[in-house]
């Protein structure tokens, strides 16, 4: 991992929980200490900047952050702008409908080559997706148990952007592109193997979404963590062995994984101990009670 990465991570998380706390004004005073090597980020930051804004009732200094990171270079899809409550303050102001509007022309997609990392005599693929706001080298950070689990990883990266550097995967279609795209770059020797389909929050959802309709090409198994859920597919096109969904306790899509129809489509449910959303400690010992070893 990239260490302004981490930084960039780790600052964007603790606003996140000061944010969740009520506590928007403490969130903002942390933005401060963003610094220049945090740059590539500057569109992100100043989204983030901005809803905190907005979440104060401060919308015109809001907007001012959101013109000054689009003077930069910056855009954002369209709906980062015009469904966040925290922005709605500011779509009626002078200046608003040219941010959007610079958005629009600014958006752009990014295919990029997975990570493909090797363990000892490999006799599964696990072809892990990435959440929201993050990489393939996040994907390879938290599914690297496997590799000791006589598998090989390859770590997809969405080609779907929503800002310069956030990507997720709110098209399916575009995610089955990405996945079948990455499956090219894995060695002849492992093309035979069984493909596990893994991936965290919306990762996870297009883990499923693969893994349960077929597409791009079967799965054989499946491995999600705190997939955020959308619509399901009514039957899944084979049977799929591993298939486990965990779910914390305390995680805020707990009621929406619980009450989806996963176990008619073969996959079990298993709700872990209060870690909120995130990869849990001993997520090793959860993997390999799956895939042996």
């Amino acid at each position: 991992m990239d260490p302004a990465e981490d930084r960039y991570d780790a600052l964007t998380d603790e606003v996140a929980a000061l944010y969740d706390a009520g506590r928007q004004a403490d969130a903002l005073a942390l933005m401060d200490t963003a610094d220049d090597a945090l740059a590539p980020w500057s569109a992100e930051l100043g989204h983030l900047r901005a809803c905190l804004l907005g979440a104060l009732a401060r919308p015109d200094e809001a907007l001012v952050v959101l013109q000054q990171a689009t003077d930069a270079g910056g855009w954002w899809a369209e709906p980062i702008l015009t469904e966040d409550d925290d922005l709605a303050g500011l779509q009626n102001l002078p200046g608003f409908d040219q941010v959007l509007a610079l958005s629009r022309t600014r958006r752009t997609t990014d295919a990029t080559p997975p990570v493909v990392q090797l363990g000892s005599s490999p006799q599964r693929v696990v072809v892990a997706l990435h959440g929201a706001g993050q990489r393939a080298t996040h994907a390879a950070r938290d599914w690297a148990p496997v590799l000791d689990l006589n598998c090989a990883l390859i770590c997809v990266e969405s080609s779907q952007l929503m800002s310069p550097m956030y990507r997720t995967w709110p098209d399916p279609e575009a995610a089955r592109d990405d996945i079948a795209r990455a499956l090219t770059y894995l060695a002849d020797d492992l093309k035979g193997l069984p493909l596990i389909a893994a991936g965290f929050s919306a990762g996870g959802r297009a883990a499923l979404d693969w893994a349960l309709t077929g597409l791009p090409q079967r799965a054989d198994g499946v491995l999600v963590l705190a997939p955020a859920l959308r619509a399901l597919p009514r039957a899944a096109a084979n049977s799929l062995s591993p298939a486990v969904a965990w779910i914390s306790s305390e995680d805020d899509l707990l009621d929406t994984v619980t009450g989806a129809p996963l176990e008619a489509l073969g996959v079990e449910t298993r709700i872990l101990p209060a870690e909120g959303h995130q990869v849990p400690a001993g997520f090793r010992q959860l993997l390999a009670g799956l895939l042996g070893g």
